[in-house]
């Protein structure tokens, strides 16, 4: 996964490049809050997401107006305030795919054993898990709902590839930029996405985290545009032994089912 120092450069570089940056400033601060395991103060905010003090202080001075930011008098610290939650709660709520989603990630999570997520397709830009179930084992993987991640990375990524309808040239620049414990080429990378676009889902063997594999479904919420998908996670060794091939079927029907429900009909 991306360090916190890329994580950082990323959320400034959005502030700087933004055309509405009142509202990039707003959104950087509360990522940064989101991402960071403690308050932060004025001057650590302002000086990660390259901002002036004074305009920091003001858009953090507005966010604890509206209760997205907490402060504390004592420490001097801001962090996220439970207004946040409220969105959440009310997207999650008005969000078709999570209340489809969600009996079918549980049935995959106790039949194979294994983590499964409902993730949201933003773009070229990153997937957020808005859906998730585990299983019962000792040993688990996991991502909690809200988490973030690059949408060209590991099996998800390679669907967003493979159905996308992007320029090879866009691919490689945005590919360069990706960080995995056991990279491909990005020639393996291409002919991997050209095998997902043959059977319909992908598979990440231990290139984003080794000894993990991953499986990726595509779903639509339209014909024409690739919107969720589902993913399972498991150590790639409990997954032969439990049957890889069963998971990959299951979740591939299980995906063009949403897709059906979604939009009407399976998308070709």
């Amino acid at each position: 996964m991306p360090d916190n120092a890329d994580k950082a450069s990323e959320l400034a570089g959005t502030v700087k490049k933004s055309k509405a940056p009142a509202i990039s400033r707003a959104a950087a601060i509360m990522r940064l809050l989101g991402k960071s395991e403690t308050p932060l103060g004025l001057q650590a905010i302002a000086r990660t997401l390259n901002l002036v003090p004074s305009t920091c202080l003001y858009v953090l001075r507005a966010l604890v107006d509206e209760e997205f930011v907490a402060f504390d008098p004592d420490t001097k610290r801001y962090s996220l305030e439970a207004g946040v939650l409220t969105l959440a709660r009310h997207w999650l709520r008005r969000n078709q795919f999570t209340d489809l989603a969600q009996p079918a990630l549980n049935r995959l999570s106790q039949q194979f054993d294994v983590t499964v997520l409902g993730v949201h397709i933003v773009g070229l830009e990153h997937i957020v898990v808005v859906a998730n179930a585990q299983s019962g084992n000792t040993f688990q993987i996991s991502a909690q709902i809200g988490s973030r991640f690059p949408a060209l990375i590991s099996a998800t990524g390679r669907c967003i590839a493979a159905f996308g309808d992007i320029p090879d040239d866009e691919l490689e620049a945005r590919f360069r930029a990706l960080r995995w414990d056991d990279p491909p080429s990005f020639k393996q990378w291409l002919a991997q996405i050209d095998t997902t676009r043959q059977q319909g889902f992908a598979v990440d063997e231990g290139n984003y985290i080794s000894g993990v594999t991953v499986l990726a479904a595509p779903v639509w919420k339209s014909r024409d545009k690739l919107s969720h998908a589902l993913v399972a996670i498991g150590l790639g060794s409990a997954l032969q032994r439990s049957g890889l091939p069963e998971l990959q079927q299951t979740l591939l029907a299980s995906a063009r089912q949403l897709s059906e429900q979604l939009c009407g009909e399976m998308h070709s």
